[in-house]
């Protein structure tokens, strides 16, 4: 519909062979060709960043529905917007880091009053309370701003990926009505120890639970026709939700309705993935029917517009299921008494919450580990690991202390990583006077990337790894393989009928004069460069020869 609408620690080397990133075509050593890098989800550097909490670009959407009472600290509006990421793509801040996808909060529009959840009076800034799925909060920004940030990322080849709600609306307030009661549920609280009391309940207490398991016919809210109407849209939204249920044949049940509205999203801006909020807390199938709707929108939109298309990727799905510790429990959820496997349910990955106690493990221990895990023919699958987020209280380094390992243990271990805003500029997590999640959503820190050179240190080293990894598929989707315990130096392939990619990374070196052996991996004589010094050296007796002030190098192939 929207259519209508819009007209330290750690260190490392890096050994590159087989290819080299020309702006996103690489050429081939061994062929000398020129070869397109594979965009991999598998391998993706994806920046995950609260939309009202990273750029404010037009401060005249920051007040909006008379949302003035005064909140907690770090619990109001701050005026971050979508023309504030945008803005931060055209100025080049997202591919100097590598990333490749960007996941922002959601920006549908949010109740208009606020709520005490027990950490202090709190309004809606971060996305996740619902008032209707077919509008943008104005806060956030309008319908064309979407469009352009979903353009231009595109042109600086960054796919979008929306956070998606299902399970709930938004709490009910004095400006702020519940949801009719065959739409929601108000009771029970789930209890979280059976599948029974974790998915047909209510999350916690005044966060009305959709009936997602209903396959009645409803009536659309009143409230909600009113507030069309009013706009002037009422009669395109009811042509097309007829339109939606005479094509696929459901049921006009409530999650169908929210399936339509939030896949209109992709049919209509292209965007290219959904992180799906609270997934245990809905049954299965339901992200199965979800994913095939996205999928053909997504599949509509490529057709109309061919020439904004960037690969060839499927539609892309990552789960949050809370807490989930992937990597060692494997792909099935076990929810006491039902084990449930997402992945077989629409999801491409889910979010790795092991991963912030992985990072304490030694580097073998912990980038083997992932490596034999998640290549496993018969058993492996993809994970979005993090170290820092908007609602893990307990991140990996919340005192920032080792922004430099973080970036280390993140940016080079196998699967696709999500860089929280702020974590490649060490961004306060602890701020005095907040309670709960709070502390971790502060604005983004763009006054000490301007001015300390601190934070354009540990900035530089974020961008130096994030943009090699971006360009060599094999560390984040390839094969791990320890060439030798001291020096540690370890070998990562990746290797398709159309593709080839291996580095050599050797961790904590010493500045200045060092050797490293790369004979299985370089020819003799090959002539490579080190991206983190901006030097050049040539193989000989199968090894490299370097003399830099850095504990890191960075060598691909000239």
């Amino acid at each position: 519909m929207y259519k209508n609408i819009l007209l330290t620690g750690a260190f490392l080397l890096v050994l590159f062979i087989s290819c080299k990133q020309s702006n996103q075509n690489i050429t081939s050593d061994t062929t000398a060709s020129t070869i397109e890098i594979p965009f991999l989800w598998e391998n993706a550097n994806l920046y995950f960043l609260l939309t009202d909490r990273f750029n404010n670009a037009d401060q005249t959407n920051d007040l909006n529905f008379n949302r003035t009472l005064e909140t907690a600290p770090m619990r109001g509006f701050q005026g971050g917007d979508i023309k504030g990421i945008t803005e931060k793509i055209k100025d080049g801040y997202f591919n100097d880091l590598g990333i490749n996808a960007i996941w922002f909060t959601p920006v549908v529009e949010q109740i208009h009053g606020g709520t005490d959840e027990g950490t202090g009076f709190t309004y809606a800034f971060h996305g996740y309370w619902t008032k209707d799925w077919t509008a943008l909060d104005p806060n956030f920004g309008t319908m064309e701003d979407l469009a352009e940030l979903v353009s231009v990322a595109h042109q600086h080849g960054i796919r979008i990926v929306m956070d998606a709600v299902i399970n709930h609306t938004g709490p009910v307030t004095e400006k702020d009505k519940v949801w009719p009661n065959d739409w929601v549920r108000t009771s029970p609280k789930c209890e979280f120890n059976s599948y029974e009391t974790a998915v047909p309940c209510a999350l916690v207490e005044n966060l009305p639970d959709i009936l997602t398991e209903s396959n009645e016919n409803v009536e659309l809210p009143k409230e909600l026709i009113e507030k069309w109407k009013k706009e002037g849209r009422y009669e395109l939204e009811m042509a097309e939700l007829d339109a939606f249920f005479e094509r696929t044949g459901y049921p006009r049940a409530p999650r169908f309705y929210i399936i339509k509205w939030l896949s209109d999203f992709v049919r209509d801006f292209g965007i290219d993935g959904f992180r799906a909020d609270t997934v245990r807390h809905i049954e299965e199938e339901v992200w199965a029917e979800f994913k095939k709707e996205c999928e053909t929108a997504f599949d509509n939109w490529k057709q109309q517009n061919t020439d904004q298309v960037l690969d060839d990727n499927k539609f892309y799905m990552v789960g949050e299921v809370y807490d989930y510790d992937i990597i060692s429990s494997g792909k099935s959820f076990d929810f006491g008494d039902v084990k449930v496997n997402y992945y077989d349910h629409g999801f491409d990955s889910m979010i790795n919450f092991e991963f912030k106690k992985s990072a304490n493990e030694n580097y073998e221990s912990l980038f083997s580990t992932y490596s034999e895990v998640l290549n496993n023919e018969a058993s492996g699958f993809q994970v979005l690991n993090y170290l820092t987020s908007h609602d893990d209280g307990s991140p990996f380094d919340k005192d920032r202390k080792k922004p430099y390992e973080t970036a280390t243990k993140l940016l080079l271990s196998a699967g696709s990583v999500q860089i929280y805003y702020g974590d490649e500029s060490a961004r306060g997590l602890i701020i005095e006077g907040t309670q709960g999640d709070a502390t971790l959503r502060s604005f983004m820190n763009w006054e000490a990337i301007k001015s300390d050179p601190e934070t354009q240190s540990i900035l530089n080293h974020w961008q130096k790894l994030g943009t090699f990894r971006r360009d060599h598929p094999s560390i984040g989707a390839g094969t791990h393989l320890m060439i030798s315990e001291s020096p540690y130096v370890f070998e990562r392939t990746y290797t398709t009928e159309t593709f080839k990619d291996a580095v050599v990374i050797g961790l904590e070196l010493k500045k200045g004069a060092k050797t490293i052996s790369v004979a299985k991996i370089f020819e003799e004589g090959a002539t490579l460069k080190d991206a983190y010094s901006n030097t050049t050296t040539i193989v000989k007796n199968g090894s490299v020869d370097l003399d830099t002030p850095f504990t890191i190098v960075l060598l691909e192939n000239l």
